[in-house]
């Protein structure tokens, strides 16, 4: 194994940390209007009742969202209190 240059090293996690740094902003700023429960397909991840869920279709598959991009979802949530 060759030895680790300690400057390129802090160099790489530099990079790495811009990278992720900027998939973080976007996910947060995503996650302001979008719901994030909601999968590329629409289809709805949460494991919690949810009034935008279509609870019709097959019990194998995860309900379609039918939730707007455009509304605050969350106070779609339903809460265990």
């Amino acid at each position: 194994m060759e030895p680790v240059d300690p400057e390129k090293y802090k160099k790489s996690l530099g990079k790495l940390e811009t990278i992720f740094r900027s998939i973080s902003d976007t996910a947060s700023e995503v996650s302001s209007w979008r719901c994030p429960y909601k999968n590329v397909e629409d289809r709805c991840t949460a494991k919690f009742g949810c009034r935008n869920q279509n609870r019709r279709g097959k019990v194998t598959e995860l309900f379609l969202c039918l939730g707007s991009d455009d509304l605050d979802y969350r106070s779609a949530w339903e809460t265990g209190n």
